[in-house]
């Protein structure tokens, strides 16, 4: 009895007061921090959970998650940046090229997982694909690269198209990319260009009135936060001027916009997942190479090339991956 009573107080001495074993050596709950663009909602949200519980996370049970909303306001990533470091996450995922830069410029040793970033190497995120070298990698998506082919596109489904609109905005620094190389696509196709620069969501409806003005035959919308928060915005204007318009996302074409062609966002979240898991078991980012995107979708809708008095070749529609009747 002598012994079990010592025992029993040594225990008593060791462990706080209301605590039990099990708990004390319960291993540390990993923490995630995730910038979305839009809202809980985003589809691309969504992929990147279904790819933490494909590699066996579950919110709350293993693994934390904590989310910030740009909602379309990039001038949000600072504040959003220092407000999931301060107690430390073990992972950052963002989106774009502005929040991964944003995240890079707060810290260099908390890993960085970039979902969407257009040309990483030009806009600073890597030195390298192969070897991203720093704290940050993930998935490019080329942004540069899709204006020949999406200009391409544009004037198959509107063959008399000779000017067209470019909507861009310049607190992105991959949207400037990206006008500069479809500067040059324009050129080599004899296309006219007018680049219109739009910082907030409020400028959209005086961009179109200048796009009518300018006798535009057709609109490229450049990927960008601001744009994605404003897909049924966007889709209205086109459609009370009568623009056809190409886009680079999916959900702009669901939402009522002509075209929709580039990589899947939600593959490249899902994909994310799969650096989050390889970092949260030892990799570092700097040995993981940023990857491609594997997937692209072409979308038209044709309702709204119906009510633009546009006829859609049956070659174009063919290529389609999905066709909104």
């Amino acid at each position: 009895m002598k012994r079990r009573a010592a025992f029993l107080a040594t225990l008593a001495v060791t462990l706080p007061a209301g605590s039990d074993g099990l708990a004390q050596s319960r291993p540390r709950m990993p923490r995630i921090g995730v910038i979305g663009e839009q809202g809980p909602a985003e589809p691309r949200l969504e992929a990147f959970r279904q790819g933490l519980r494909a590699l066996g996370y579950v919110e709350g049970q293993n693994v934390q998650v904590e989310y910030r909303y740009l909602e379309g306001v990039l001038d949000r990533v600072p504040g959003f940046v220092t407000e999931l470091l301060a107690p430390k996450v073990d992972v950052l995922v963002v989106g774009g090229t502005v929040a991964a830069r944003a995240a890079k410029a707060q810290t260099t040793t908390v890993p960085i997982v970039f979902a969407v970033a257009a040309d990483p190497v030009a806009s600073g995120l890597v030195p390298n694909l192969a070897r991203p070298a720093g704290n940050a990698t993930g998935m490019s998506v080329l942004l540069p690269d899709m204006a020949g082919k999406q200009l391409e596109l544009l004037k198959d489904a509107a063959p008399q198209l000779a000017r067209v609109a470019v909507f861009f905005n310049p607190v992105n620094p991959a949207a400037a990319f990206a006008v500069e190389r479809t500067r040059a696509v324009a050129r080599a196709q004899g296309l006219e260009l007018l680049v219109l620069e739009l910082r907030r969501a409020s400028e959209l409806a005086g961009a179109f009135t200048k796009l009518a003005a300018w006798r535009a035959g057709g609109l490229l919308v450049v990927s960008d936060p601001m744009f994605g928060s404003e897909l049924v915005q966007l889709s209205v204007l086109a459609a009370t001027h009568r623009v056809p318009a190409i886009y680079n996302r999916a959900e702009f074409a669901r939402a009522g916009g002509l075209l929709a062609y580039g990589p899947s966002f939600s593959d490249n979240y899902r994909r994310a997942a799969s650096y989050v898991d390889r970092i949260l078991k030892g990799a570092k980012p700097a040995d993981l190479p940023v990857e491609q995107p594997a997937t692209f979708e072409f979308l038209i809708n044709l309702k709204t090339a119906r009510a633009l008095g546009l006829s859609i070749p049956q070659s174009l529609l063919l290529r389609a991956d999905e066709v909104i009747q």
